[in-house]
This record gives C-alpha cells, structure tokens and sequence, in this order.
C-alpha cells in the first residue's frame, strides 16, 4: 500500500475544467476537511458544496502487469472518481471505505490524474440524510487514500474467526488462477502456527496463544501467501486479529466464557476546527483517553462506522466496540434503504476482523420499526459474519426485535426517580440480551462553566444510571457522550453546540469524566464536586458534597485539623461509589472547644443541619436538640451564632483550607485542598510532544485549563 495523502489540490467548486488542470486550486494535504470551522455557532451550511479533490500520479513501467487499485479510507459524502478523465466509480457513504481499480487505464511511465467530485451537502437520497440529524457531518476526503499494487492472482480479502480461544478459521476471497496458499500466524517475528494448501477456507490451531480481553489484548497477526503453479509469490495479504470468544447470553456479554458488564460511553469522530479530518495520532488518542482516563471498558461508534486507526487503537487497548451503520432515526425511500444495506455490506467486510467489535449495529439509530427492511439488514449481517450478534439502537419500549440484542436508549432517569428501567418494563423478548445504548445526555447538559451544583448532579446522574444498569439483568450501557459537540440548529444550546458530553470539545474533563475515572484502579482519583467558597452557596448553605474517588476512604481536614473519615455507601452497582461528605464538623467542636462528647455530637447535629437548610429552617427535632443544649449545656444564642459563623459560615477568620485526602490501603494516594484563589496558572498537556511524519501529516492535541493553586479549575 503506497501513500497517497501527498500532492492534492482542492477547489470548493468542481468543474470539468478543474479536474483537467485549466483552474487554479488550493494545495492541501489529506485528511483534509473542505471547510474549517468555528467552535461555535457553526452549520451544515459552512460546508456543503459541491467540490473538488484532483492530483497528479507518477506509475513507473515496473508495475505493468500489476493491478493496480486507488483505495479511499473515506470520502464524505458522495464520492464520483475519475482517472484520465474517464469516471471509474460512484461511491455514496461517506463513512466506509472502497476502491476503484485502475490498471486498464493507466498510462505507464508519465503522469496520470486523479480527480473526485464530492458531493458534501446532506444529500436526502442516501444515509444518514433525508431529515434533521443531531452531529455535523462535515465534509471531504478526510481520511487516507492509497494505491494498492496487487498480483494478478489476488487476495481480495482475509476473514478470521476463533471460534475458541485456541482456534482460528480463515476464510479467503481469492480472485485469479492461482490457488495455492501458505498461512502462519505470528506473535511479532515469532511463528506460533502453519497452514499450507489449495484450501480457501480452512483452521489453524495455536498452542496456548493469550486471549483477547481488556486486562490482556494480546494480537496476533495472519500472514497469507498465495503462490503460482512454479511455487513463487504472486501476492501476500496480512490481517491483525486476536484470539477471544464473545456472545451476549440474556444476562450479559460474555468475553471468553466470563461474564463482564460493559461500561463505555458514546464517541463521535469529530474534532474542534478541523471536522472529521484527524489523522491517525488524534484518532488513536482518543481510543486511550477513554481507556485510561475514563476507565471505560468498551466505546459505541454512533453513529456511523468510525476510523480504522480509532478500532486498531481499541484492539491494542482493549476496548469493547459496539458499531453501527450509518443513519439517524430516518428512513427514506426503497433505493435509500438499499443504500442502507449496502452500507451494512461494507462495514461488515471492511471491519469484521477487529476484535474489539462484538457487536453490529444493523438498524438505523433510534428509527421506527421497519420489519421487511430490518429482516434484510439482520439476514445480511448474519450471511457476511456468523460470528457476531446484531443489534439496533431505538428509543421504542416493546419494539419488534428481529435482532440478537436489544439497545435502548433509556433517558428515564431525572435526578430521583430510579436511575434506569427495568428489562421487563423495555424489551419485547426478556429471553434475548439488553443494554443501554444512551443514557442522559440532552436530559441533563452540562457546561464546563456551569455552577458547581449542576456539574456535580450531572456527575451523580452518570452515576445513578451504571449503579442501577449493574443489575445483572443489563449487559452494560453507554453514556451519552464522550465529548461535547457541534449540532444543527434543532439541537444543543443556542450557539449549536450539544453540551452532553463527560468532556469539552477539546477533551478537557468535566467532573462526570471523574465519575468514569474513578472506576478503575489504575491511577488515583479524587475530585470533590464542591468548591467550599461560601460565596458559592446559595444563602452561605452548603447543601450536597460529592466526591469522586477510588480509594477506600477520604479523611477530610479543616485548617489541618482533622473533621472526619468518609466512606462510599449505597452504590452496589459501582466499583467505587461517590462519596457523600455529609459532615464538615467532625471530632472540631471536641478537637477546637474541647466539649465533652456528648454535647459535641449533639452541637454538631444542630449545626449540620443549620448547614444544610439554614438557621432559620430547624427542623422540629433539630430545634428541641438546639433547646437541650441551650438548658442542659448553658449554650447561649450568641454561642450558637458565634460556631455557626465559625463552622458552617466560616466567617470572620483567615480563609479557610479544606483538606481532602484519598486513603487506599492505609496510604493516601491523592490529595485535594480548596480555599479562596490568590493565583491561576494554564495547564496543558499534548497529545505527542514530537511530531512524526508518516503515511501523511501529523498533529498533537493541545488540551488548556486555567486551574488555582492547588490545580482546582478555575
């Protein structure tokens, strides 16, 4: 495969005589967006056109009698390819790759061009278009184009299943005369098994291989030869596989015989400015953000198929991948829904050998029931790989489920109700697997900016969802979403863009992202929901304190006195729960007044719950509580205003530092101190501190927050 990124021209107008070189153009590089845009305030109608993509390509006479194929990774969205000027092809998905091949119109030894018409507007005649959508689907040739010089004999394609975690089946697509094939799979240089014969199906047994999972995604590679009757090589083909089993029973997803609940969230492959066209590093970048710093176990493409450099980085990680066609709650026409089918087509065969993808989404997201179309897009799905399950994302309770798992979209939860709903209540068949494929997102959005009490209820909103979905009757559910996004008009906030992500466009973290985070164990989380800057609280009451650890406890201290220890409580759904820090005054009135017990505790009931409602709002009990220390103890009404303002208010003193600290086997392991801000600094992070030229151009995501003094967000 030769890189073809290099040396094109565009022009936002197509015309015959731009494609035959009369026209100036704009030299650019792929991936290429055909128009940047704005963070905000940004629509469809900034870059719809009708443009063009062209350049010149140089093939020396030592490739006659190849055959030669131009591969595009992606073009959005409406494809038409003309070589010498002649049209070779038509391609009508914007998210699928495919080839065109050149050889009989190749002029050897002298330059031939390449031209594409693009069609980026939201042309209705095929997916996802025909009505209003909630994403930009932006516009170009926005990934890799390729040239692949292939022997007359041709592997045309390599499919590999396990059906153990011993076992692979290989499948071959050959397209010539010659028939004789030699197979190894390697662990790096190492031949772990062999195949050799005229077979074009056959099984390799390997002795003890790693199986795939999350906690260990060991790949392997298959190497395929195909040889001529003289026993030369006539073309080679490779594919990265690993060795795992996966099916959904009713009551979860089981990877290699075990059991696992799938904790992800929703992913689009959009980025700030540039669209969709992020070359390979942003794509593998955010493949380990949501494996490293949100802890998910598993993603959803929604909705469309996304990059190869995204899956590849999900295979290497270990991330479970849930992908679907292309589409969004519209269902247009018969030759719309053809499309449609052979959008499935595609995305089978281009991606069916990753095995982070456990699952095809084969029904247009959120879509009305359409058996006669769905019966087709299952029966497909099932033809092209019997080795995975189909399913199809709706927001319909009891809708016709013709696929192998049922995905609901449950936005039910809204604040206190219970956090999802059960599997009797949604699904049509309670034999067949369910999980949630959105859950709050527009129910609940959230700025990076808003008020502290709405970030932190978005954070527990997250949290109440995967707690009640871990119910053994759930195989996992997806957050709505991973980052925030641009949206057409009828969506998001009023500068068009949807406010529903656990992170900022940019890939800063909300404080729902540390929700997600503080579920696995590889690196110390603590985040408190709450700035304890009085002037944040409505009326000086301090109301809910959340924080978000996965430590065992979090010992709280106040000016380096000690207030008391909290632990998680309530949340037997998560591996770490929020931990409730429903206490500011502690073991303080005995430490700092030196009261005897019994009247600290009594004292300190009264003055948490002055915290909470204000004195004027005593409860009934609260008030006699106030009463008895006030005739047994000798509390005086200006004793209790003076430790009101002294322990609730925090008035009157130096400014207050509140000290929380992670305790994790004993240890504190993370540490978190809030006082009022006296300096702020910019953090930022990259992606990649050096930048590497390859197949094309490279970028580093550049991530900036103001924070204060001790690294709290400004």
């Amino acid at each position: 495969m030769i890189s073809l990124c290099e040396r094109w021209q565009f022009s936002p107008a197509w015309s015959e005589a731009f494609m035959n070189y009369e026209t100036e153009a704009e030299d650019v590089r792929l991936p290429h967006t055909v128009k940047e845009i704005p963070l905000h305030y940004a629509g469809p109608e900034d870059y719809e056109m009708i443009c063009g993509y062209r350049r010149k390509l140089s093939i020396p006479e030592t490739m006659q009698g190849k055959r030669l194929f131009l591969q595009f990774d992606g073009a959005a969205h409406i494809a038409e390819v003309y070589f010498n000027g002649k049209k070779l092809a038509e391609h009508r998905c914007g998210y699928t790759g495919f080839r065109v091949e050149i050889t009989e119109d190749v002029r050897f030894g002298e330059d031939n061009t390449v031209a594409v018409k693009l069609d980026t507007t939201e042309n209705g005649s095929i997916p996802p278009f025909g009505f209003v959508i909630d994403y930009l689907t932006f516009g170009g040739l926005y990934r890799e184009v390729w040239l692949d010089v292939r022997g007359q004999s041709t592997i045309e394609d390599i499919f590999v299943t396990t059906p153990t975690v011993c076992d692979a089946d290989v499948k071959l697509t050959i397209d010539g005369a010659d028939k004789a094939v030699s197979a190894c799979v390697k662990d790096g240089d190492q031949v772990i098994c062999s195949w050799s014969g005229e077979a074009d199906s056959f099984t390799m047994h390997a002795v003890r291989p790693v199986a795939w999972c999350p906690e260990t995604p060991k790949l392997y590679t298959l190497c395929v030869e195909l040889r001529n009757a003289a026993g030369e090589t006539v073309d080679t083909k490779e594919t990265t596989f690993g060795f795992r089993t996966a099916e959904f029973r009713n009551d979860g997803l089981y990877l290699n015989g075990k059991r696992m609940f799938l904790r992800g969230l929703n992913h689009h492959q959009s980025y700030p400015y540039i669209g969709y066209a992020a070359p390979e590093s942003l794509q593998r970048d955010d493949a380990r953000i949501l494996k490293h710093e949100l802890q998910c176990n598993a993603t959803r493409t929604s909705h469309y198929p996304q990059s190869h450099h995204f899956i590849d980085e999900c295979d290497r990680l270990g991330l479970i991948v849930f992908t679907e066609l292309p589409g969004w709650q519209h269902i247009g026409d018969e030759n719309w829904k053809l499309q449609a089918i052979e959008n499935v087509r595609e995305m089978i065969l281009q991606w069916r050998n990753h095995p982070s993808i456990v699952l095809w989404g084969v029904r247009i997201n959120e879509s009305q029931d359409d058996d006669d179309f769905y019966v087709r897009t299952n029966a497909l799905a099932h033809q092209l790989d019997p080795s995975r399950q189909t399913s199809g994302v709706r927001y319909l309770e009891k809708s016709s489920l013709l696929e192998d798992v049922y995905a609901y979209n449950d936005f039910s939860h809204t604040g206190k109700n219970p956090g999802c709903k059960q599997k009797k209540d949604v699904t049509s068949d309670m034999s067949k697997p369910m999980l949630i494929s959105e859950h709050d997102g527009h129910m609940f959005p959230t700025k990076s900016f808003d008020n502290w009490e709405r970030r932190q209820e978005h954070a527990l909103r997250h949290a109440r969802v995967l707690n009640a979905a871990n119910d053994g009757e759930h195989a996992g559910c997806f957050g709505w979403c991973m980052f925030d996004y641009p949206t057409h008009k009828d969506f998001g906030s009023g500068d068009r863009v949807c406010y529903h992500g656990v992170m900022d466009f940019f890939r800063n973290p909300k404080l729902a992202a540390a929700l997600y985070a503080s579920q696995g164990d590889e690196t110390p989380v603590l985040e408190v929901g709450c700035p304890m800057d009085i002037g944040d609280y409505p009326g000086g009451k301090t109301g809910e304190i959340y924080a978000f650890t996965n430590a065992d406890e979090i010992r709280l201290y106040k000016n380096d006195a000690l207030v008391g220890s909290f632990k998680t409580k309530g949340w037997d759904g998560l591996y770490h729960g929020p931990v409730a820090i429903d206490d500011l005054i502690g073991s303080l009135l005995e430490s700092q007044e030196g009261m005897p017990h019994a009247e600290a505790e009594l004292l300190r009931k009264c003055l948490n719950a002055a915290a909470d409602g204000g004195l004027a709002n005593l409860s009934p009990i609260d008030k006699l509580r106030m009463a008895r220390c006030m005739t047994q103890y000798g509390l005086t009404m200006e004793d209790g205003v003076a430790l009101y303002g002294k322990y609730v208010s925090n008035w009157g003193g130096s400014s207050t530092v509140w000290r929380f600290e992670a305790v994790k086997n004993g240890k504190t392991v993370a540490v978190q101190e809030k006082s009022p801000a006296r300096w702020l600094h910019l953090e930022v992070k990259a992606s990649s501190t050096s930048l590497k030229e390859g197949a094309t151009y490279d970028m580093s995501a550049i991530r900036v927050r103001i924070l204060d003094e001790h690294n709290n967000p400004a």
